[in-house]
């Protein structure tokens, strides 16, 4: 029997995950990288090597765990958080941490870009305004703040790709993740050589480009023995994890929308012809389908905000989870269940690593609005979760008013399998939340890309036309939707009430 392998380069995790010829996912597997290196406030890096450990760990654990050898393995799929720096010098030896995609510490080189190039030239160039998120001003704030390790540059890679290079060897990107490089042009499917070249960046330094399915290269010898798969294994180009996650989600044609809830959320629409947003609020991007585009929304921290919270606030109910056999999460969500929609007049701002869609402001910070004393835990809990699916609100807003038809919102990631956290995006987006009867995301469409590079389909609108099934809907519910109405109109008014402030932060 053949299968087919999609690896997901997370924040938190690298997966591996086992797919049939049917779509039929086997077994999937999660190596946990090292905690998000922050060593000042709004910084975050990875350490690459960290992503390899992780991945080798996955794929070794998942052919043990399943019986399945290397050799039925008829090709590997990538996906990968987007925008990371990883540099590499001339003996492929990484150079740094990467800075990773929620870091923001580069407010100095965006404004650096847009006066050198001119916010035009780079709407023109690469159909998105650049920001501290993206990777270009990361590569700049390494040659202004690390000159010494900016001289050793010979290759910048992005996550997942860097993973391509442990496994064969091979410089390559594909569209879709090179379109969150801030040096991509979205339109022509290239790289921005213009741009690069009034940036004064060495074009050397720029992997291949091919699209989603194409082959880029085959298992070595060498990551065979790590890993276990077989050499000369193909490996197709895959996608960000956000492209990927909506080829796993079946968003491969109008009047679907994706709604993923992991670190980050994203709210994702395809495209058949590219357009922008002027205003650049939500982010035009080439698709892991060939020849179209996507349009998303970002909210940094999304499932962050409630991740944050376990860590530093619910410390305490770690034992009761493990007595339970229950997630801390699980009783964190009973306890916020128990409060009634729009939490009593409190208010999450999602803001932990600054914001994108729509605000784009690298200094808005997070918090709660509201608070009084009688507010309890699962107060300050219902609130996140409802914060949160404001935001994603604020980007489902902008992607409507730019013509996407939106007939159902598909949801995935952590978030999605908490059946609150489903009712409340119902109630706030009021449109029927869809879930799958695979979940995997990103891992998943990272498989399916690898099946249709391999042959098992002709195309990726095939692919997921025959394996993407929904599993239920959950519709909204009129009494929460009058009250996310009002909740979203104040939630709506906090920010710019604030912004002012958050620089004197």
């Amino acid at each position: 029997m053949k299968y087919w392998l999609g690896i997901d380069v997370g924040t938190g995790g690298s997966r591996a995950l086992l797919v049939r010829a049917d779509g039929t996912v086997v077994s999937g597997v999660t190596a946990a990288h090292e905690d998000i290196l922050m060593l000042k406030p709004l910084w975050a890096e990875q350490r690459p090597q960290d992503w390899w450990n992780a991945s080798r760990q996955a794929v070794r654990q998942l052919l043990a765990e399943t019986g399945v050898r290397g050799e039925q393995i008829a090709g590997v799929g990538l996906s990968g958080q987007m925008h990371g720096l990883t540099l590499l010098d001339a003996a492929d030896q990484v150079i740094r941490p990467a800075l990773i995609w929620c870091d923001q510490r580069s407010q100095e080189q965006v404004d650096w870009i847009n006066a050198k190039a001119g916010k035009d030239m780079v709407l023109e160039q690469t159909a998105n305004p650049v920001l501290t998120g993206f990777t270009a001003p990361k590569l700049l704030w390494v040659r202004d703040h690390d000159p010494a390790s900016y001289e050793r540059v010979r290759r910048m890679l992005l996550p997942k790709d860097y993973i391509r290079f442990c496994l064969t060897g091979e410089y390559v990107s594909e569209v879709s993740d090179a379109s969150g490089t801030a040096l991509f042009d979205v339109m022509q499917r290239r790289w921005a050589r213009p741009l690069v070249d009034k940036l004064g960046i060495d074009a050397s330094v720029l992997p291949e480009v091919v699209e989603s399915p194409q082959t880029t290269g085959r298992i070595s010898r060498a990551a065979a023995e790590e890993t276990g798969l077989q050499a000369g294994t193909p490996l197709v180009g895959g996608g960000g994890d956000q492209a990927a996650s909506a080829i796993g989600n079946g968003i491969v044609k109008p009047g679907l929308v994706s709604c993923t809830v992991g670190t980050s959320g994203v709210v994702f629409s395809h495209l058949e012809e590219a357009a922008y947003d002027p205003e650049g609020r939500v982010h035009t991007f080439c698709h892991a389908v060939p020849g179209k585009w996507h349009i998303m929304g970002v909210t940094q921290g999304a499932g962050l905000s409630l991740q944050w919270f376990r860590n530093q606030l619910a410390t305490g109910l770690a034992d009761q989870a493990a007595r339970e056999g229950v997630e801390v999460y699980d009783l964190l969500t009973e306890e916020a269940a128990a409060v009634p929609a729009g939490a009593e007049g409190l208010y999450w701002l999602p803001y932990l690593m600054g914001e994108r869609t729509p605000h784009l402001d690298a200094n808005a910070r997070g918090g709660w609005v509201g608070l009084t004393a009688k507010h309890t835990r699962g107060h300050l809990v219902r609130a996140i979760l409802e914060g949160v699916a404001y935001s994603l609100n604020d980007c489902l807003g902008i992607i409507e008013s730019l013509g996407a038809s939106v007939e159902a919102v598909r949801a995935s990631g952590g978030g999605a399998k908490s059946p609150l956290w489903r009712s409340i995006l119902a109630g706030v987006f009021t449109k029927p939340i869809a879930t799958l009867q695979t979940q995997e995301g990103s891992a998943y469409g990272a498989a399916l890309l690898a099946m249709v590079g391999t042959g098992e389909f002709g195309s990726v609108e095939e692919a997921c036309g025959g394996v993407i099934i929904e599993q239920r809907r959950d519709l909204p519910d009129s009494a929460l939707t009058a009250a996310y109405g009002r909740g979203y109109a104040t939630f709506r008014d906090l920010y710019p009430a604030l912004r002012d402030l958050f620089p004197k932060m």
